[in-house]
């Protein structure tokens, strides 16, 4: 890759010396980010069956208590284009800490950029026509993230243009989904930086496809909990009024803001009805809704012990209208940062897919933050 696709121009920390070991860092780091993108992945695996399913359809094909565990799958659990743009983005900060830890700034939205077209690529058999071609890495080497599983039509459609989308010269500006901010867990992982560069990150991976504001707000407010959760012992509750408390005063986030105040509200009362959920919170496709549903059945399905919180937690995030494999992937990274691996239960994990591209992943990212 050339110095011009890498300015140099970074918020990412220079050590002194390059370090590769990795060791973990901060006490709990390492499991806090396995459990976040596995807890993320675990919700997309589980919300991916229902996605855009209503509630009705979901109690006619699970029962009652809807969909749960991935023991009534009788296809088997099996990730989504959600899980790959996660781990694509990831990777993508893998790569420019790298770069970092050798002593060279890059331009972070950039290797974003370059990383989404190499998962485009592995989808359509090509690059854009007018898109440069980068190099592949490990991740272009494993199949499942080649593999067609109902990937972004937004993505894909700015993807497709070879142009780079930025909030300056926005794509696809009508593209409000929940799918900008469900991969943007990774933002938040990243140690030694600022919240304020957090956010920006988070806002510029976004509005490479997706031009609409309020999926670039959902994907910093998403990121700044992820943060507060994996960096600053934040439980979700606190994290998520600080983030709410940061975006009061932006009157252009007003509308995320209301969803996620809405959010707080109902988590502290627990378990409501659907009905009143949809009323408050949408029907969670869009970004802001999509965002704030993950963080109620994260707050409503509290429970002492975190592998049953995480199954509550998801059950409620999956079980309704909207974007479940979205949703799900939200809950599940939120609880993932919050807990680390201790959420995940054992069962899930040995029915899952693609945990060895996962944990690959974040292998790789805590060699390059240790």
């Amino acid at each position: 890759m050339n110095d011009a696709q890498h300015p140099v121009e970074s918020g990412l920390p220079l050590p002194s010396t390059p370090n590769s070991s990795g060791a973990a860092g901060p006490a709990g780091f390492a499991s806090r980010v396995r459990g976040c993108l596995l807890g993320g992945s675990l919700g997309d695996q589980l919300g991916y069956p229902v996605t855009a399913s209503s509630l009705e359809g979901i109690r006619i094909r699970f029962g009652a208590d809807g969909l749960r565990s991935f023991d009534q799958l009788a296809e088997g659990a099996r990730i989504s284009g959600t899980t790959q743009l996660a781990l694509y983005t990831m990777d993508a900060l893998v790569e420019a800490l790298e770069w970092a830890n050798s002593g060279t700034a890059a331009d972070e939205t950039a290797c974003l950029w370059l990383s989404y077209l190499r998962w485009y690529a592995g989808l359509e058999g090509r690059f854009p026509e007018t898109a440069p071609q980068p190099l592949p890495r490990w991740i272009d080497e494993q199949q499942l993230l080649h593999e067609r599983r109902s990937p972004s039509a937004a993505c894909l459609a700015a993807l497709a243009t070879g142009e780079m989308g930025s909030r300056a010269r926005p794509l696809n500006t009508a593209a409000e989904g929940a799918e900008s901010v469900a991969r943007s867990a990774a933002f938040g992982l990243l140690p030694h930086v600022a919240a304020e560069f957090t956010a920006r990150l988070a806002v510029h991976g976004a509005a490479l496809t997706h031009g609409h504001p309020v999926a670039q707000q959902g994907a910093a407010a998403f990121s700044g909990m992820i943060r507060l959760l994996a960096h600053e012992d934040a439980s979700p509750a606190q994290a998520a009024a600080a983030v709410l408390a940061d975006m009061e005063s932006d009157p252009e986030a007003s509308r995320l803001a209301g969803r996620l105040r809405a959010a707080l509200r109902l988590g502290e009362t627990g378990q409501v009805p659907a009905e009143e959920r949809r009323d408050a919170l949408g029907a969670g496709l869009a970004a802001d809704e999509a965002l704030a549903v993950a963080l109620y059945a994260v707050l409503a399905g509290s429970d002492p012990d975190p592998q049953e919180h995480f199954r509550s937690a998801l059950a409620l995030a999956i079980n309704d209208d909207g974007d479940s494999s979205s949703i799900g992937s939200m809950a599940g990274s939120l609880l993932g940062a919050y807990y680390g691996e201790a959420a995940l239960p054992p069962a899930w994990l040995a029915s899952a897919e693609g945990t060895e591209e996962v944990t690959g992943m974040a292998d790789l990212f805590l060699a390059q933050t240790a």
